[in-house]
């Protein structure tokens, strides 16, 4: 620990717990600040490789020294000012205003100049005690993202990606229902401040290292007035300071992404722009009971908004999430990723409940052929399935990332009107490891893969669908071919007709058939 004397570090007392990266992983020691609470622990847990004791400092300083180190070879910076960019790093992480993605903390970002590290800023973070909004602070932690984020591809990525997180735990902090126009604007106002201040940064840095991009020319219009003293101002300063640049260094900045272990980290409760889950959240007690807390929304509307916590935690309809991209989607660098499916958290302490009941939503944990599995689904107010997501404890990071690509494409054909009776047909009985035996769905003993056992279990739920026959042992088997009608030949060939005896070099004889043959490609 002597390289964090001198540092922030320095002063931070930490605690231990025991936690892991999800309620089925076998709990880790976890060494983090005082205050910091489970959900943080659990997080830190998952973003440290491995499986042994990990602590948050050590964690932290292995991607801050990369960062700098790599920043010093590129030479973005001298010594001074790598000590100035860690000791920031450390103080936004700190105060749980900003951190990488969890890519960097694994140390899994590839060395290409065409790696796309991520950044992502915790906007709840930076509401001040009075009811205002950080924005020179917030100013400056985008700056800081940017320089971070271009040490770490050496100062040869073109694009990087830099977003923020829980849109709606700002918008509830400051009093703003979600569906409104002062809400829109403020997004709005907040996405062009942290694009300036991006590009702004961007643009310094091609004065010392050579411009690569030019400046826009046309810009979207910021909102000129919000509801937020000075963000209108300062996204429009930003803005003109970026213009004001001669060339960038990059071309493409502010992009949103789906959530993962850091914005839990960081404290966010919703990722990009995605409304509020609701007043509550359900949490596991350490005596292994499931309960229900208010959440951190709710907990600061309750601070200054008390007689409207309902209106400002209410669920948003899709037009008004669509509305909300909208507004946003100009000042981006990409188009906002669609809304993850995560457990909806009920509006009242559930008494113990049987499995697989749900509150506007619910999260399914069964062991497929030996691998824990969890389905997360997301329904709207009249019970509809709109989102499904999947947690694997045991796969690779390819196969994860297969499994999230495809639940996100199931989840917007459910939000465009494709039938989840269409994806029943098209995925039970679909066939790959892991496979077998179910255990903790007593309706389905047995599946040939994890999508059939998903698909089964939706259309129990929500199509009342009990006429899917289960699989034998042999169907989920992993040798197995399928049955009879699928182990036939493709194609009916006849056989060729046989020589008579002593006549096998004739036309049906042996040499007869070899002739026959041609070669054919």
């Amino acid at each position: 620990m002597a390289r964090l004397t001198g540092t922030l570090w320095e002063g931070v007392a930490l605690r231990r717990i025991r936690a892991g990266a999800d309620p089925d992983a076998t709990p880790r020691p976890v060494a983090l600040p005082i205050g910091w609470d489970a959900d943080s622990a659990a997080a830190i847990a998952a973003l440290a490789p491995g499986e042994g004791p990990v602590a948050l400092p050590r964690l932290a300083e292995a991607w801050i020294g990369r960062v700098t180190r790599c920043g010093l070879r590129a030479g973005l910076f001298e010594e001074r000012g790598a000590a100035q960019l860690a000791e920031g790093l450390r103080a936004l992480l700190l105060t749980r205003r900003g951190a990488p993605g969890i890519e960097i903390w694994r140390g899994e970002v590839p060395k290409s100049g065409r790696a796309e590290p991520r950044f992502v800023l915790n906007l709840p973070a930076f509401l001040e005690a009075e009811g205002g909004f950080d924005l020179e602070g917030y100013a400056e932690a985008c700056a800081l993202a940017v320089r971070a984020l271009d040490a770490l591809g050496g100062a040869k990525a073109n694009r990087l990606r830099l977003g923020f997180a829980d849109l709606a735990g700002l918008l509830a902090g400051l009093g703003l229902p979600y569906d409104s126009r002062e809400a829109r604007n403020t997004a709005a106002a907040i996405a062009a401040l942290t694009r300036g201040a991006a590009e702004a940064e961007s643009g310094r840095i091609a004065a010392r290292l050579g411009a690569r991009e030019p400046v826009a020319l046309l810009w979207p219009a910021p909102p000129g007035e919000t509801p937020v003293s000075g963000l209108a101002a300062a996204a429009r300063a930003a803005l003109d300071e970026a213009a004001s640049s001669p060339g960038l260094r990059h071309q493409a900045l502010l992009a949103l992404a789906l959530p993962d272990a850091v914005e839990a980290l960081l404290g966010a409760e919703t990722g990009g722009l995605a409304p509020a889950t609701g007043s509550t959240r359900t949490v596991l007690t350490e005596a292994g009971e499931v309960a229900e807390v208010p959440t951190r929304a709710a907990m600061r509307v309750a601070r200054q908004f008390q007689s409207r916590a309902g209106t400002l935690l209410a669920s948003a309809s899709e037009a008004a999430r669509a509305a909300m991209r909208e507004a946003v989607s100009p000042f981006l660098h990409a188009v906002p990723p669609a809304p993850v499916a995560v457990p909806a958290p009920a509006q009242a302490v559930p008494k113990p409940a049987a499995p697989l009941r749900r509150h506007a939503g619910s999260t399914l944990h069964v062991t497929v052929g030996g691998h824990k599995v969890a389905l997360r689904t997301a329904e709207d107010a009249s019970g509809r399935l709109l989102e499904i997501a999947f947690t694997l404890s045991k796969e690779g990071p390819a196969f994860r990332s297969l499994m999230e690509a495809f639940a996100q494409s199931v989840s917007l054909g459910l939000q465009s009107g494709v039938k989840l009776a269409d994806y029943v047909e098209a995925f039970a009985y679909t066939r790959f490891g892991p496979a077998g035996v179910v255990e903790g769905d007593p309706a389905i003993p047995r599946a040939t893969s994890v999508l059939d056992w998903a698909f089964r279990r939706l259309a129990l739920d929500y199509l009342d669908r009990r006429d899917l026959p289960q699989p034998s042992e042999e169907d989920c088997l992993p040798e197995s071919l399928g049955n009879a009608a699928q182990q036939a030949p493709l194609l009916p060939l006849d056989l060729p007709p046989q020589a008579p005896p002593g006549r096998e070099s004739a036309a049906g004889g042996p040499r007869g058939r070899r002739r026959n043959l041609r070669l054919v490609g």
